[in-house]
């Protein structure tokens, strides 16, 4: 499957609306103080459909359930084979129609009943299927949702620079951390 790998760090095709639900939490750059946006998101439909566009805003009694959801689709990010998720697939289930011809794909997911989760579901298994899951992944400094556009999928960092007001260049300033660890346990070893 050819797939369009974006060069600014968006996701292909509906995992690129999943990514920014992930990204209703976060640790800003100004605080580092964890953040989860989705109860204010959710409150306010407006706002979700700007925030999340594609995405139906939840019902407000589904919104501890997403919270489980966008934890469980978290710990299962930079992997191939995600088996984590099946016990929101048995919540959410799913339903698989298969394409009469081209131009219809060849295999299309929806959720079994309406709402958010389901929706998230079908993006996340799609991608999987697709091979693409593995690609999504959360910065170790910071946890912003990337999705790793490089050719062997190594990225490990959200951002190697600052290229931005409030980013952060998590992999500069880790590499830079681990510099200054090696020289201060030099500068001991050669002083002892």
């Amino acid at each position: 499957m050819l797939v369009n790998m974006s060069s600014d760090g968006t996701a292909p095709g509906g995992l690129e609306v999943v990514r920014a639900f992930l990204n209703t939490w976060e640790i800003p750059n100004d605080t580092r103080v964890p953040v989860d946006r989705l109860d204010a998101l959710a409150a306010v439909p407006a706002r979700w459909e700007e925030a999340l566009p594609g995405l139906p805003a939840p019902a407000p009694e589904s919104v501890d359930d997403l919270r489980r959801l966008r934890a469980g689709l978290r710990e299962q990010l930079g992997r191939t084979h995600p088996a984590g998720l099946a016990a929101h697939l048995d919540r959410h289930p799913l339903v698989v129609t298969l394409g009469a011809a081209p131009p219809e794909p060849p295999v299309r997911l929806r959720p079994a009943t309406p709402g958010t989760a389901g929706v998230l579901l079908a993006h996340a298994v799609g991608a999987i299927g697709d091979g693409l899951w593995h690609r999504l992944k959360a910065c170790p400094d910071c946890r912003w949702v990337f999705y790793d556009t490089t050719r062997n999928a190594g990225r490990v960092w959200c951002a190697m620079t600052a290229d931005g007001p409030g980013r952060r260049g998590c992999g500069a300033i880790a590499k830079t951390r681990a510099h200054r660890a090696r020289a201060r346990a030099a500068h001991w070893e050669a002083t002892s």
